[in-house]
């Protein structure tokens, strides 16, 4: 149909005057053209009034953003109510435990696979319960472990204990349980002759026989503030050793942390007074099961390294 049909009156003549969207006109009498007949030439008949002028039309942003304004305030009207469980994210223990563990074994994965390196962050877990474990024990709150890809774990609490006694028991008790579970591996490998198991129990032996260097912040670091506090730099020359013998990112940041922790404590040591010489006075029967516990451990994590060694060459690769 023409375009020109919109402003043809209706088939039959009304006196009242018609009203548009823009204009109104009277109608006029007369001969009409027949409906859909098209105008004479030369435009349209001046009796019937000038065509209505355009309606105005939306701009062109409007007609392009105007949806997606709409859809954006839908959005934050659906979603408003989960704002508070998006600030609470970081807050969840499954965020700082479990999923920092997942993100370990994906990391640990592309280097031994996933079966081992799951096995490894559940014996990293049991070596940081020993210390969760104890300082409850101490009366002390202490957070879930969070686990640091190819760092190992941490957890977090307010103080180590009332006195160096206290934060060796802390320190050592991370040991005491991650050997036991390493030496739990023992009679799952002889029974099954699986040498999976007897590499898994080596490495947990390795990792708690590491931690007991007599360095801070390292395990054994905790048990030498009962025992003597100078052995820290012994500890500290040991692990700059280390780190010169088998340079490697992760032991060279180990040996800056351990340098920088060394210093730190033992300045406040010499800086503080009666107070910081009265948090590491131990009783000679405390220092002497520290010695014991400390020595015994090391001895029996030699042992199990050696019975659990399984010999490889480039040609099992």
């Amino acid at each position: 149909m023409d375009n020109r049909a919109e402003w043809l009156p209706p088939v039959s003549p009304t006196p009242a005057a018609r009203r548009d969207d823009a204009w109104s006109e009277q109608a006029p009498a007369g001969p009409q053209p027949a409906w859909g007949e098209p105008a004479p030439a030369g435009g349209p008949d001046p009796a019937w009034g000038a065509p209505p002028p355009p309606r105005p039309q939306r701009s062109q942003l409007r007609r392009l953003f105007g949806p997606l304004f709409v859809a954006g305030a839908l959005i934050v009207k659906f979603l408003g109510p989960l704002k508070g469980l998006l600030l609470a994210l970081p807050k969840l223990k499954l965020l700082t435990t479990s999923g920092s563990m997942l993100v370990s074994v994906a990391a640990y994965s592309l280097i031994w696979g996933w079966k081992f390196a799951l096995g490894f962050v559940l014996l990293l877990l049991v070596h940081e319960l020993g210390h969760v474990i104890q300082l409850r024990r101490e009366g002390i709150e202490a957070s879930a472990p969070m686990f640091i890809p190819f760092l190992g774990a941490v957890v977090s609490a307010k103080s180590l204990g009332d006195d160096a006694a206290a934060e060796a028991r802390v320190g050592l008790a991370g040991p005491i349980l991650g050997s036991f579970a390493a030496a739990l591996l023992i009679p799952v490998w002889l029974l099954t002759g699986n040498e999976f198991w007897q590499a898994l129990a080596f490495t947990g032996f390795f990792l708690n026989l590491f931690n007991l260097l007599p360095v801070v912040p390292l395990d054994g670091g905790r048990a030498m503030a009962a025992m003597t506090p100078w052995m820290w730099f012994v500890g500290l020359g040991a692990m700059v050793g280390v780190a010169f013998a088998f340079p490697n990112p992760i032991i060279i940041l180990i040996a800056l942390f351990a340098a920088f922790e060394t210093w730190r404590r033992w300045k406040a040591l010499r800086a503080g007074g009666e107070r910081a010489a009265s948090y590491y006075r131990v009783r000679p029967a405390q220092r002497l099961a520290v010695v014991a516990v400390y020595l015994g451990l090391i001895v029996g994590l030699v042992v199990g390294m050696d019975a659990t060694h399984l010999t490889r060459t480039f040609e099992d690769v």
